[in-house]
């Protein structure tokens, strides 16, 4: 009789099939690849405390589309010490390619991807007119860029930001390329169910706006003016829970995902750094497939328990990350003379004027202890004024509880970036995550404030950001799920009217809506404007303060809607001379 001891070593050295291996188990206790249970040792036959195990062959599924056959060679070598570990991207991902797959691509912007297999992909003959699924789509030449250069390499993307590849926007509006928009946190969280075996989930995000009804351009009609969608987004189903709209997503599988590891071991285990982290545990959970490669392999066992990020349970091979440039797409460094007092005077240089007045007013919105996301731009700054009596947490939609100021020169690390992809660095007490578990963090109510960006706002609290229609093609990013989370704190910074004149605020929004009725405020150069989002903004806005020099007719002027006024009407109080601390 076989020891509890001898039998747990003998079954922890038997590999599990491929997730496509048409087995039911009964059991823990899983026959390696090939094998039969004739060909098993007779002491793991009989039931372990009265557990029995069996493995009944299902139907002969029809060949391709990701069911993997292995051949013998490989079988034997992953029961090996380094039985999850191929010689070289070439060699774990030529056997798994084909013909219009769907592939998942870890990473945010060029932070934390997988540079190597994605080099190898575009080499790949076999890999054509694919889709991928990423959170960004890189940059020109580089990244996903490289796939796009291939031609008939890629059909069809799938991300939530597309703002900064100009050969993406170009292939797109001349019919080359189809993009489909999707909200940065629900596309994390579709692959993170395709991990969990949840075939469908409600989310408020998108709820009321173009993404839930339909019609966003997936694809243009070549060579048109103006340009004419041949194909376009769906309607998505909605529900109502507790007088909220809530919109039916569905889990996401690709057929292959390739994954970017700071660390991983022959068993596959994978250790992420910092933002580079993003969504690669959530890409490499979801595959049917799952490659990864790691900046550092070591034997399996020398890994913590507690650090691992990415159980091997979901990889399939691990290669070494040959290809590592890990460029940085926006280097943004503390100068000497700034060093000490955080980014204090590059905020002081770029805050004259109105902007520097919305700035210096939105951080009077910061309280002690909250937790934070700033988007973009003017919302950024504006942390640089945080009175010294208020701490703060800032929040990055990547991956990060605690974001400091800038590195300093020479110091600046590609794995640690805020979501406009600067460089940032981490403050004691911070924390990294996946993609998924940020935007847990949002939806869940956890954020006490977001501050963002708009190019309009209605009456009722409604905010368009996103897009300007066979204009601007850059995505929603995370935009829609920030304001979208129920009972969140939602204010606007943006300047009171257009370059061209025309006003910003207005009845309705002209351009497709980010969210319905999720502002709380307003905050232009010109202006304080609180909205009634409680009643459904029914009540319309109320302008709560004024800006210095300027009178309530040109404020009028400058709206395309009515307003309401308290009495007094306060001034913006302009703190140029009182400068804060950088965010702790």
């Amino acid at each position: 009789m076989i020891s509890n001891l001898s039998l747990l070593r003998s079954v922890t050295r038997i590999t599990r099939p491929s997730r496509n291996v048409p087995c039911h188990m009964s059991s823990a206790l899983v026959p390696s690849h090939g094998s039969t249970t004739s060909e098993r040792p007779s002491s793991l036959l009989p039931s372990h405390r009265g557990i029995v195990t069996t493995c009944t062959p299902r139907k002969k599924q029809q060949p391709f589309r990701g069911i993997i056959r292995q051949h013998p060679q490989k079988r034997q070598q992953r029961r090996t010490l380094s039985y999850k570990i191929q010689k070289d991207a070439k060699s774990a991902l030529s056997q798994y390619t084909f013909p219009g797959a769907v592939i998942g691509i870890g990473g945010f912007g060029l932070s934390g991807i997988p540079e190597t297999l994605i080099n190898e992909l575009a080499r790949d003959d076999k890999a054509t007119g694919l889709t991928v699924a990423s959170l960004t789509a890189g940059v020109e030449g580089f990244g996903i860029g490289r796939l796009l250069d291939v031609s008939g390499k890629v059909t069809r993307i799938m991300s939530s930001y597309v703002g900064e590849n100009k050969t993406l926007e170009r292939q797109f509006f001349n019919g080359e390329l189809e993009i489909e928009f999707i909200p940065q946190g629900t596309l994390a969280a579709r692959l993170h169910a395709a991990g969990a075996g949840i075939p469908a989930f409600f989310t408020p995000t998108g709820a009321g706006t173009i993404y839930a009804s339909g019609g966003i351009p997936i694809k243009y009609q070549p060579a048109t003016t103006p340009l004419t969608p041949v194909l376009t987004s769906p309607p998505r189903q909605t529900h109502t829970f507790n007088s909220r709209a809530y919109v039916l997503e569905t889990a996401l599988q690709p057929d292959i995902s390739l994954v970017k590891a700071y660390k991983a071991d022959t068993a596959g285990n994978c250790v992420f750094r910092g933002t580079a982290q993003n969504s690669n545990p959530d890409v490499g959970m979801s595959g049917k497939v799952c490659l990864v490669e790691a900046e550092e392999i070591v034997p399996e066992g020398s890994l913590d328990p507690n650090e691992v990020h990415l159980s091997g349970v979901f990889v399939d091979w691990v290669v070494k990350a040959v290809d590592n440039e890990k460029r940085i797409e926006r280097l943004r460094e503390s100068k000497e003379e700034e060093e000490g007092g955080g980014n204090e005077k590059q905020a002081v240089h770029g805050a004259s004027g109105g902007r520097g007045r919305i700035m210096r007013r939105a951080a009077k919105e910061f309280k002690d202890g909250m937790y934070v996301n700033l988007g973009i731009g003017m919302p950024t700054m504006a942390s640089n004024f945080i009175p010294p009596n208020v701490k703060i947490q800032l929040h990055a939609e990547n991956g990060l509880m605690g974001i400091g100021p800038y590195p300093p020169q020479g110091t600046a690390d590609a794995d640690y970036i805020n979501a406009g992809k600067e460089t940032i660095t981490a403050l004691p007490g911070s924390a990294a995550f996946s993609s998924s578990t940020s935007f847990n963090m949002v939806r869940g109510g956890h954020v006490d404030l977001t501050i963002l960006g708009g190019l309009q706002c209605s009456a009722k609290g409604d905010l368009a950001n996103w897009i300007v229609p066979g204009k601007i093609v850059k995505g929603m990013g995370g935009a829609m799920d920030l304001v979208g989370a129920p009972g969140a704190r939602v204010v606007v910074t943006m300047d009171h009217t257009a370059k061209d004149g025309s006003a910003k605020i207005m009845e309705e929004c002209s351009l497709p809506l980010t969210g319905k009725c999720v502002v709380d405020r307003i905050i232009t150069d010109m202006g304080v404007f609180d909205t009634d989002k409680a009643n459904g903004g029914e009540g319309g806005l109320t302008l709560v303060e004024i800006a210095p020099g300027v009178t309530l007719e040109e404020v009028r002027d400058a709206t395309a809607c009515e307003f309401k006024v308290v009495d007094p009407l306060p001034l913006m109080e302009d703190d140029s001379e009182k400068l804060g601390v950088a965010a702790a």
